[in-house]
């Protein structure tokens, strides 16, 4: 799953959701340096990618763009489960997303010193941009799948992928519900036993 889906799948403990968004950044056991609480969300992160990986629904969604992205539909996958994440939003939270998201970029601001040093260089760009809040509309997914299209040197063609989201875009947003009903209780349970 991509930003948006990590920290919603947090819950309300802030040290949790900091955990869960630094967490690709902390390898192997580097998250035992952090508080426990933040290693918790660091934990939870992993367990979320892993649940991800292995789903049946998600092979689903990117088998619909393997042929075209190969090993980057996963990626692409994750921004798509995003953009349904925004748009349905309502069924998710009674918190609107703008004023959800502007809480998390205060998080981060608050939290500036212990965030990875990677984080600290994006964090700018995300809160001017607006990413998060950007998921909700196809304009604003395009626009990240742009963005990470050059970060791969224009090899992954990921800016293209909006016609494959626009193509199958009630199958995406179908496969996504199924799956993230599935992904909230499995948070839940996980965030419980750790």
């Amino acid at each position: 799953m991509n930003f948006l889906a990590h920290i919603y799948l947090s819950g309300n403990d802030e040290d949790v959701i900091i955990g869960n968004f630094i967490a690709d950044g902390i390898k192997g056991k580097r998250y035992l340096k952090f508080p426990p609480s933040i290693a918790k969300g660091i934990l939870l992160h992993r367990a979320i990618d892993t649940f991800t990986d292995a789903h049946p629904t998600v092979h689903q969604s990117t088998a619909r763009l393997h042929k075209n992205y190969s090993h980057y539909s996963g990626v692409i996958v994750d921004i798509l489960y995003d953009h349904f994440l925004a748009k349905n939003w309502s069924k998710y939270s009674n918190e609107p997303l703008d004023v959800y998201v502007q809480n998390f970029y205060g998080l981060l601001r608050k939290n500036f010193t212990i965030l990875p040093a990677r984080i600290q260089k994006m964090m700018p760009y995300m809160i001017a941009d607006n990413w998060l809040l950007s998921y909700a509309t196809v304009e604003g997914i395009s626009k990240i799948l742009a963005q990470m299209n050059v970060r791969t040197k224009g090899v992954s063609k990921m800016n293209l992928a909006v016609a494959e989201l626009e193509e199958y875009y009630e199958e995406f947003d179908a496969e996504f519900t199924s799956f993230f009903d599935e992904l909230i209780v499995f948070s839940k349970e996980t965030l419980d036993s750790l």
